[in-house]
């Protein structure tokens, strides 16, 4: 029987998403490392830039694929232990980069551990969280819980790239590692996997409520949620959209902007400093998202949001010809627009899928970005390459996105969650 308690001016939640938000903010920093370590890869190791974005786009693509199954993970096991365990393979395999000779390695450590490490402490465990210790409030939770990818980079790259300059990227990578060892206390000590292990109701409750104990297999489940999840409309259309906003952020801008800067004789330092302006920027954006998602309708929210991100990509050849001013203003408005497609998304994926269902439905929505983001790390550096410039890309992605503005707004409109059954 459900008891009902008091709520209280303070609530524990808002540690949780402290910790959540500082792991996925350090988890963010380090996914972000790869398009510092590129030029000094091919100076070091004599790998080509086609080479190296393959080894990207396949951790790209299993910080995706994972993530269905991480919300299974999480269910069944806790989101602490998940953390914790998850934090620590991701310390090894990053305590073992500055030892390897070959690029197998180098996909080995990256492209195949990095890359399921950190898609275990992604937008799925910001939706847990979410869901678990929330009842009101959260649009404004996811929003703040997606932007840490983005402080993520304001905080680590501009450091990171600095240290690499001075020092050499080995030392980057043992900074790293200490930030991830740091954390990992934290979470050991503080975090809590729900509310009722304080005593307590989700906020914006006031029924104090045993979680249910996971059913099925953390395998199969998931895969009988998507064979369910693929007879849906919507789940394509969002799917669809969001494979373009991988294509067209970190699989593209996250990855590539650095080196594009470099071929524009822009130091690494500088453009480095440039990822960190738009990460500024989506912090404000993306919070500002989550607090919109909650009082607007949230397809209209996507077609503002990919229209515009697509003017500004299609502007990003010419900022690079313009100079810092012109890059300035990309940087702006590209970073108020990174990733707040993530609350309005998952808002219409909880409307047309329900609360028992959505951690692995946007789970699955998150691996077709991946596999957008996947393809676009691998092409721009292939195309790149064959015609010796990024602006063929850009412009295309900026196409691209306009095309899933249009396919947001076909979305089918519902006002609440389905009921469970």
């Amino acid at each position: 029987m459900e008891a009902k308690i008091k709520p209280t001016s303070w609530h524990y939640s808002w540690i949780v998403v402290l910790i959540a938000f500082i792991t996925l903010l350090v988890s963010a920093g380090i996914r972000s490392m790869p398009s510092i370590l590129m030029v000094p890869f091919e100076q070091e190791y004599g790998w080509d830039r086609s080479s190296i974005s393959g080894v990207i786009s396949v951790g790209i693509f299993l910080y995706g694929l994972v993530g269905p199954f991480s919300a299974a993970i999480l269910s069944k096991f806790g989101i602490r232990r998940t953390m914790v365990i998850s934090l620590a393979v991701l310390a090894t395999s990053m305590a073992l980069t500055p030892f390897m000779k070959e690029l197998w390695q180098y996909e080995l450590l990256w492209g195949v551990v990095s890359g399921l490490a950190t898609g275990m402490m992604a937008n799925v465990l910001g939706v847990t969280v979410a869901n678990r210790w929330f009842v009101k409030r959260k649009g404004l939770v996811v929003g703040m819980l997606t932007a840490s990818a983005a402080t993520g980079q304001l905080l680590f790259l501009p450091l990171l790239a600095r240290i690499t300059v001075d020092n050499g990227w080995r030392y980057a990578v043992y900074t790293a590692v200490g930030f991830i060892v740091l954390v990992l206390v934290i979470v050991a000590i503080w975090m809590r996997n729900h509310p009722y292990e304080k005593g307590l109701a989700a906020y914006g409750s006031e029924e104090l409520v045993k979680p249910e104990p996971f059913q099925g297999s953390i395998f199969l489940t998931p895969l009988l949620t998507l064979r369910q999840a693929i007879k849906n409309k919507t789940f394509w259309l969002l799917a669809g959209t969001f494979f373009f906003c991988g294509f067209s952020t970190n699989g593209l801008i996250g990855t590539h902007l650095i080196p594009a800067c470099g071929d524009h004789g822009i130091p690494e330092v500088m453009a480095a400093g440039l990822l960190a302006l738009m990460g500024m920027f989506d912090l404000i954006g993306t919070t500002l998202s989550g607090w919109l998602t909650d009082r607007f309708d949230a397809r209209k929210l996507l077609f503002w949001y990919y229209g515009l991100r697509g003017l500004s990509l299609m502007f990003l050849p010419y900022a690079l010809d313009g100079g810092q001013s012109t890059l300035f203003i990309f940087s702006v408005f590209y970073g108020l627009d990174w990733i707040a497609t993530v609350p309005p998304t998952v808002k219409l994926a909880g409307q047309e899928f329900g609360k028992e269902k959505i951690g692995m439905v946007f789970g699955w929505v998150v691996v077709a970005h991946q596999i957008g983001a996947s393809a676009a790390a691998f092409l721009a550096g292939a195309l790149r390459d064959w015609t010796g410039t990024y602006s063929p890309t850009f412009f295309g992605a900026g196409l691209i996105c306009l095309f899933a503005a249009l396919m947001a707004i076909r979305i089918t409109k519902r006002t609440k969650e389905p009921q469970a059954v």
